[in-house]
């Protein structure tokens, strides 16, 4: 026996006109969150031009109450609802998922499918559940055949879309007895539900493995751009190392990525930095100047120092060594993000000594300097007193900054951004670049990932389908170094945060999973002992050598190589993307910025060192050719302090991860043990 719930349908023509489906993600849904809602339709809609030609059609249970200058007001219940838009200039109609901020819940699965049909699994028992389906931006207008006695749910394959060409993708969102049940995202090749990674390309975001280098710190392929400060003011750490793009190509064509299983490669910035040295560092440690205390300034290899944002730094190469970087990368199916810096500039830059105006002040109102306020003054304070914040809340400044980012999509073969500092740049600034951007490459592959500390509330204010794709997810980072560094922690914390991470972004979502970055402290240093967790991890490095442990004991050094694969374990079995910091996938040692910032190693490891390598890259091909690890969804199913046992499913396969921190950790598909650490 079986009842049917009706899916209402707004009465308007499903078919999607003049858009190429297979180059467009689907609309992020809109979080009601109750009261009335102001909803920017740029942050859903940055493609429409006109907000005149619209017209807007709810639900029931939802109003649209007002609308001026592209902002909507919407109003109604705690329910699953549509939101419809119709571009009269263009005949395009647009489904907006309307999902309520509710209760989370792991509620349905994907158990399998024909040509026609999709069974979903309900996990739980609802009295009332609620469906809405969409396939791309357009709503289903079919009835769901839910089992009464049986806890599935039948979606049939409409017409239009076995009709779609390339990658399209269904979604199912789903209410049962008021708590918001995680949503399912199935992709279709040409019409068909895709079960096998191998028809997966580079431009499948929820597919993508991500790598973050260095450049200057990661391989010398071009000896003749080579240059040193050589000055008594800057330390060798902090100089320029020899590191180029030449360098990328060669380890590109070596085979080193694809060994590694990455489909991403994310450079550090290459605008051109300073020639001379900025900022100071004084530590204890003796030495020529006063015998107290070692003192530094420091060169601008990192990269995010702009001088000029549309100019390649000649220390990493020139254009023609990044077109032929980003040609032979997209030829060996990998994706290159450029890292973007928008919130600063250089004092000395040329744009600013033109335009004095265009920075923050750096004197509050009370008379305080403006420095390093991170979240009292975070879209004003200044990083360093070098490195100004721009003002671009004001119109002159954000419009020439939004197109000096869209310069190296125009002139480059980019295939996104890495953004640095998001939070202390205001949302008007990502709302314009997002916009622009889809305007002039309506059917080009574009990755957007953002860098923002903070709650989920604030990351996910920054990822909508007008601004940001996603963000890196330190809440699961901080967390896992947590429960794996320190004593007595539970990895009940661990689901929970990988929980409030589902619910504030979607069960299928691509936050950034991460080892670390060129900001953190090595992990392995942490869980070792080489590094304190009360010390200053910055101190550290710059006072003694720092292994992965303090005193070279052989049972600390296994049990930190441990922990710090069991970070990698989760990063690449949960969903969201692995991301892995140059150096992670051996296990390199280091304290915080310049010590996390070692040259790279390719060869010369120690035994431990191509063990951890060899597990990494047994986990990036776990994660590439298995489906329920890419769309799968996540089902806790043992959860304590000590292990940590959830499944990925997706159309009938299995994935079992068993996290433990006493005994052995595991990845088991279908029944068969394939990994173990």
């Amino acid at each position: 026996m079986a009842m049917t719930l009706g899916i209402i349908s707004c009465g308007q023509n499903s078919k999607v006109e003049d858009r190429n489906a297979s180059t467009q993600n689907p609309i992020m849904p809109i979080i009601y969150a109750g009261d009335t809602l102001s909803i920017y339709l740029t942050d859903y809609l940055p493609q429409v031009e006109d907000w005149n030609t619209l017209k807007f059609f709810t639900e029931p249970s939802y109003q649209v109450v007002g609308m001026e200058n592209g902002i909507l007001a919407l109003i109604g219940d705690y329910t699953l609802s549509i939101l419809t838009v119709l571009d009269e200039a263009t005949g395009i109609k647009y489904d907006i998922p309307i999902v309520p901020k509710n209760n989370y819940e792991v509620g349905l699965v994907t158990k399998s499918y024909t040509d026609s049909t999709i069974t979903i699994g309900v996990l739980n028992s609802y009295e009332h559940l609620q469906f809405r389906i969409l396939w791309q931006d357009q709503r289903a207008n079919e009835y769901v055949e839910y089992g009464q006695y049986e806890p599935q749910a039948t979606i049939t394959i409409e017409p239009e879309w076995r009709q779609g060409e390339g990658r399209t993708f269904i979604r199912v969102y789903a209410l049962g007895d008021g708590k918001n049940l995680n949503d399912l995202l199935i992709p279709l090749e040409n019409g068909k539900v895709v079960n096998d990674a191998a028809q997966l390309t580079r431009h499948d975001d929820q597919a993508q493995i991500l790598y973050s280098l260095m450049i200057d710190r990661f391989e010398n392929g071009n000896k003749k751009n080579d240059w040193k400060m050589n000055s008594p003011e800057v330390l060798d750490i902090v100089d320029y190392q020899g590191g180029d793009i030449a360098g990328i190509t060669k380890k590109i064509k070596d085979g080193f990525f694809a060994e590694l299983g990455i489909t991403t490669i994310w450079i550090s910035p290459i605008t051109q930095n300073p020639w001379d040295a900025w900022g100071m560092n004084i530590f204890p440690n003796g030495n020529k100047y006063d015998n107290t205390k070692t003192y530094t300034k420091f060169s601008g290899y990192h990269g995010y120092w702009p001088i000029f944002a549309t100019v390649v730094d000649k220390r990493f190469g020139t254009d023609q060594e990044l077109q032929e970087m980003l040609a032979t990368a997209h030829a060996h199916n990998m994706n290159v993000v450029l890292d973007y810096v928008a919130n600063h500039m250089h004092i000395n830059s040329p744009t600013l000594q033109q335009n004095p105006d265009w920075h923050t002040d750096s004197i509050l109102p009370d008379g305080r300097r403006n420095f390093e306020l991170w979240d009292e003054a975070r879209l004003t304070t200044w990083f360093d007193v070098h490195i100004p914040t721009l003002d671009l809340e004001r119109a002159e400044v954000c419009g020439p900054m939004t197109d000096s980012a869209l310069f190296w999509l125009d002139k480059f073969a980019f295939d996104g951004f890495r953004h640095d500092a998001c939070k202390h740049i205001p949302l008007n600034y990502w709302r314009e670049l997002g916009r622009k951007m889809k305007q002039r490459y309506p059917n080009r592959h574009i990755w957007m990932i953002g860098e923002t500390y903070g709650n989920t509330d604030l990351i996910g204010s920054y990822v909508k389908t007008g601004m940001l794709n996603s963000q890196f997810d330190f809440n699961i980072y901080h967390t896992a170094i947590d429960v794996f560094g320190k004593p007595n922690q539970s990895l009940t914390r661990m689901n929970q945060t990988i929980m409030e991470s589902l619910a504030a972004y979607g069960a299928h979502h691509t936050m950034g999973n991460i080892s670390g970055n060129h900001d953190k402290c090595r992990f392995i240093s942490l869980a070792g002992g080489a590094v304190s967790w009360n010390e200053s991890d910055k101190a550290a490095g710059w006072t003694r050598h720092i292994g992965v442990t303090a005193d070279g004991d052989a049972t600390k050094e296994a049990h930190a190589y441990r922990m710090a694969m069991l970070l990698e374990l989760v990063n690449f079995t949960i969903p969201g993307v692995p991301c892995v910091y140059q150096g992670d996938e051996y296990g390199e040692a280091g304290a915080n910025d310049p010590d996390n910032r070692h040259m790279m190693k390719f060869a010369g490891l120690n035994d431990q060192q191509a063990d951890f390598r060899a597990k990494v890259q047994e986990l990036a091909k776990l994660r590439r050719e298995n489906m329920a690890l890419i769309y799968g969804e996540y089902i806790p199913v043992t959860v304590n302090d000590n292990t940590l046992h959830f499944q990925r499913v997706y159309m009938g396969e299995v994935v079992d991860v068993v996290i433990s921190l006493t005994g052995e950790s595991s990845i088991t598909i279908n029944g068969k043990k394939v990994w173990t650490v």
